[in-house]
C-alpha cells in the first residue's frame, strides 16, 4: 500500500510540470513569433523502461525534458511598414545592450532615438553590415531582405540560425538567446514580408484540451492517494486498537 502512495505521488508530478507549460503557451498565444513549449513525460518514459531501469521497485522512470516547438506560426497582415516577418527559416539577429546577440522570430520593430532599427527594450536589428539605421524616413522592405528609406539603401536583413537548435536558449516570450561558441549561419532560401507579423504556433484548442487531460490524470493520482491514505488510517486504527 506504501507502493501505491509512491506510485500515484510520482504520477502527479509530471501533471504539474504540464499544467504550468500549457498555462504558459496559453498566456503567450497572443505573443507574435511566440514558439510553444512541449514535455515529454510519463508517456515517454513507457517506451523507454527497458533502457532506464527503476530505482526502487515501485519507481516509474519519469522524463520530464521541456523542449520548444519551432513549427512556424501563420503571418498576420498589420500594414504597418515596421512589421516584418520571415517565410521560411531562421531569426532576425539583435543585439542586446550588453553586446550579447539574441534572435526571434517576432518582427514588431519600431526606431529609437537615434533612428536605429530596434525589437523591444532597446535591441538593435542586426542587418549584413550591422545596425540598421533608418532615422523618420519612409522604410521599405523588398522580399531579399533589403532596406529602402525614401529610396535610398540602408540595409539588408538576412535571417541566420544555428547548425543545432541546442545552441540557443529560450530567455523571454519570443527572444532566443545564442549560447557561448555557437556561430550564426546565414539563411539562403527566405521571404521577408513587410507589414506582417508571425503568430504565435499555439494551438489554443489543442492546448486546452491537453490541459483538461492532464487535469484528469492529476486529480486521479490525487484520489488514489486519498483513497489509499484513509485505507493505511483504517488499518492502522484497527491495530492499535487490538493493543
Amino acid at each position: 500500500m506504501i507502493k501505491g502512495l509512491y506510485r500515484s505521488a510520482s504520477g502527479m508530478i509530471p501533471h504539474l510540470k504540464k499544467q504550468e507549460v500549457s498555462a504558459n503557451n496559453l498566456a503567450n498565444a497572443g505573443t507574435p513569433g511566440y514558439k510553444k513549449d512541449l514535455v515529454f513525460t510519463q508517456e515517454l518514459s513507457r517506451a523507454k523502461q527497458k533502457f532506464a531501469p527503476r530505482r526502487t521497485d515501485w519507481e516509474q522512470p519519469m522524463i520530464e525534458d521541456v523542449y520548444v516547438d519551432y513549427t512556424p506560426g501563420s503571418l498576420d497582415k498589420t500594414g504597418n511598414a515596421l512589421d516584418l516577418a520571415i517565410e521560411g527559416d531562421g531569426f532576425f539577429t539583435l543585439e542586446a545592450p550588453d553586446g550579447s546577440t539574441l534572435l526571434t522570430r517576432s518582427g514588431s520593430f519600431g526606431v529609437d532615438a537615434d533612428g536605429f532599427l530596434v525589437f523591444s527594450d532597446g535591441f538593435r536589428v542586426i542587418g549584413e553590415g550591422g545596425p540598421i539605421e533608418v532615422g523618420d524616413g519612409r522604410v521599405t522592405v523588398n522580399h531579399t531582405g533589403s532596406i529602402e528609406v525614401d529610396g535610398a539603401l540602408v540595409g539588408r536583413i538576412v535571417p541566420n540560425t544555428v547548425a543545432d537548435m541546442n545552441q540557443i536558449e529560450k530567455i523571454g516570450d519570443s527572444m532566443f538567446a545564442v549560447k557561448e561558441g555557437a556561430e550564426l549561419i546565414a539563411v539562403e532560401s527566405f521571404s521577408i514580408r513587410q507589414g506582417f507579423l508571425e503568430t504565435s504556433n499555439v494551438d489554443l484548442v489543442r492546448e486546452m484540451i491537453d490541459m483538461m487531460i492532464s487535469f484528469r490524470a492529476y486529480e486521479a493520482n490525487a484520489k488514489a492517494m486519498r483513497s489509499q491514505d484513509e485505507s493505511l488510517g483504517h488499518l492502522f486504527s484497527r491495530v492499535g486498537g487490538r493493543g
